[in-house]
């Protein structure tokens, strides 16, 4: 059997060449037979991609965070742990998508935006903790040009997400819908942390029903072991 077939969420048929499932040895003499996929790298990669349809459940988790904090409700942990919470849970989610579309032909555009947005929350750390307007002491920044490397760190973040949408608009692995509600809501949230309600609101549920949609497509998309 050349290939096997499963069924997207928009209806199409996945076809999943034999080298990334362990396919059948060529005979002798074949041409390809330098490109033989061992069993332990057949292993891995089930193991990749295993790891990239669990992991992906934590987006709409981050979400969820993320449009707790818009509401300005108090809670225990406070707002610092809660942000820090979703920051984490977006970067894992973040990975997974990348790993899921590795094998895709958008893989460059998911690598672009996975790295992107690593280098968005790298920004975004350091300035967790620091109240608006105000500078630590003995920071080399002052406190607008902290606000400054606010706005860059926000925009590096939505950019990552952007180009992750992108990858999946146009990955034709999972449902393309989802790749434009996860470029909406990196729009939307980008802009709402600088802007009034209910903009990061609305943006945070446009994140929790793309991540609902690519975590539940993506564990549809692999038989379960």
């Amino acid at each position: 059997m050349s290939s096997s077939h499963h069924h997207t969420a928009s209806g199409r048929p996945l076809r999943v060449s034999p080298a990334w499932v362990g396919g059948a040895r060529p005979a002798a003499g074949a041409a390809d037979q330098d490109h033989l996929l061992p069993v332990r790298e057949a292993v891995w990669i089930w193991s990749v991609r295993r790891y990239a349809r669990l992991a992906l459940w934590s987006l709409p988790a981050a979400a969820v965070l993320d449009g707790w904090l818009t509401l300005g409700i108090d809670t225990p942990p406070g707002p610092l742990a809660v942000s820090l919470a979703a920051d984490w849970l977006a970067t894992i989610a973040m990975i997974a998508l990348a790993a899921l579309l590795a094998a895709t032909r958008t893989r460059r555009s998911a690598l672009a935006g996975l790295l992107t947005g690593l280098a968005g929350a790298m920004l975004t750390l350091p300035l967790a903790a620091l109240p608006p307007g105000v500078a630590a002491e003995g920071a080399p920044l002052t406190a607008g040009q902290l606000e400054v490397a606010g706005v860059v760190a926000a925009a590096v973040t939505g950019a990552g997400w952007l180009l992750l949408g992108w990858a999946v608009f146009r990955s034709r692995l999972v449902n393309p819908a989802d790749g434009i509600l996860l470029m909406l809501a990196a729009a939307a949230m980008g802009a709402g942390s600088y802007a009034g309600r209910p903009l990061p609101t609305v943006g945070a549920l446009l994140l929790l029903a793309a991540g609902t949609g690519l975590a539940w497509t993506g564990g549809r998309l692999i038989p379960r072991a």
